[in-house]
């Protein structure tokens, strides 16, 4: 997409919608100019006829039925001014606005049947996706745990980024991944890998063990033709382990974005994996996983996030930078952080984000640090991380 292209989208998207409001009655007036002003063989009655048919996807039945009123009126009215509205060519002409006019209503009934079914479709699915993916709770194994999952599109629930967290007999264990693909079928792979996750993360004694029992699940989601196909379809992941006591996170990477270390002086770290790994789900007999491990000190904040956040552009098609965008600024818990980053990502790119964005973010509280201080503002309306 190009740069003006992007522009067009993000500005020109209010204008296209006074555009159409306003072009069937234009339609109608260039028709009565036209009518007046030009020969007698020469008629405006396909502009006439296009004015509802252009109202009926746009509008309510009410409107498209007025405008096909004015079409028809306006069509008799330049005869009687003619004299000519006794002739049988204004009759057919009439005739033909009110056959145009009718069949833009029944047009206007089937464009609202289906959207709404559309919206009942996209509230089973965002149901299912709920379901699917349940926010975790604020606090786990002493941790404070927040997650955010923002649709492309402010009317569209079903992606395939996901997000889970578990307390477990080996510490508090995390997931975030990024189906490739959408609709019910990512879903599904969603579906899929946290069921897995759940029951691996209380089961498997390692990460590693916890990542290949999720390639297993998807192995054999492809073998039954479960609708997740190993050679269209794969997952990037990224799972964590943060065990009970001291400072220690384990972190398994399947070719996913590298997660950020917010220290709490402001410092912001990027932990790269120290061999790069093919995503989970592609089939290709993978060698062993292999997990690198950091610190998480008192204070500190790990923040996971999907590509959403990371190809996120502006109208000049500038990437998003959340290292950048973060650095030297201190959040009192992992809610706000999340809150000033999708605000001020919609202020990156316009409002005009082009895929879905999913965050998880684990912060390891300090000593004496409450477990959320909401009263603390972050971001300004109108302004950005860097203000």
């Amino acid at each position: 997409m190009g740069k003006w292209e992007r522009r067009w989208r993000g500005r020109g998207g209010v204008r296209s919608r006074r555009f159409v409001r306003v072009l069937p009655v234009a339609m109608i007036v260039i028709g009565v100019a036209f009518d007046l002003f030009t020969p007698p063989p020469f008629t405006a009655v396909p502009m006439f006829a296009a004015a509802p048919l252009i109202a009926a996807p746009f509008f309510g039945l009410g409107t498209t039925v007025r405008i096909g009123i004015v079409a028809v009126l306006a069509v008799a009215g330049i005869r009687l001014y003619s004299g000519d509205l006794v002739k049988v060519v204004s009759f057919v002409e009439m005739l033909t606005v009110v056959t145009v006019a009718f069949q833009a209503c029944v047009i206007n009934r089937v464009v609202r049947r289906g959207n709404e079914q559309l919206a009942s479709a996209r509230i089973i699915a965002e149901t299912a996706m709920r379901a699917v993916l349940p926010e975790p709770p604020e606090r786990i194994g002493g941790l404070q745990v927040a997650a955010r999952y923002e649709a492309a599109q402010a009317d569209e629930f079903v992606g395939g980024d996901l997000f889970a967290a578990a307390d477990t007999p080996y510490g508090v264990r995390l997931v975030l991944g990024d189906v490739r693909g959408k609709g019910l079928e990512a879903v599904g792979a969603v579906a899929v890998v946290i069921g897995a996750f759940r029951e691996a993360a209380e089961q498997e004694t390692t990460l590693e063990g916890v990542a290949q029992r999720l390639e297993r699940a998807l192995a054999r989601e492809s073998t039954r033709g479960g609708g997740f196909d190993a050679f269209e379809e794969f997952v990037t992941a990224v799972l964590a382990e943060i065990p009970p006591g001291g400072q220690a996170v384990r972190i398994v990477n399947r070719g996913h974005p590298d997660p950020l270390l917010l220290h709490g002086d402001g410092a912001v770290e990027a932990l790269t994996p120290s061999e790069p790994a093919l995503p989970l789900g592609m089939g290709l007999g993978v060698r062993p996983d292999r997990s690198d491990g950091w610190e998480l000190p008192a204070g500190g904040t790990l923040l996971f996030y999907t590509d959403g956040l990371s190809e996120a552009r502006d109208a000049d098609g500038v990437f998003y930078d959340p290292a950048g965008r973060l650095r030297g600024r201190l959040f009192p818990g992992p809610e706000e952080l999340l809150s000033a980053l999708t605000d001020d990502v919609r202020l990156h790119t316009g409002g005009e984000s082009t895929d879905d964005m999913a965050l998880l973010a684990v912060a390891r509280p300090a000593k004496g640090q409450p477990d959320r201080r909401r009263t603390v503002k972050i971001i300004k309306r109108g302004t950005t991380l860097r203000d």
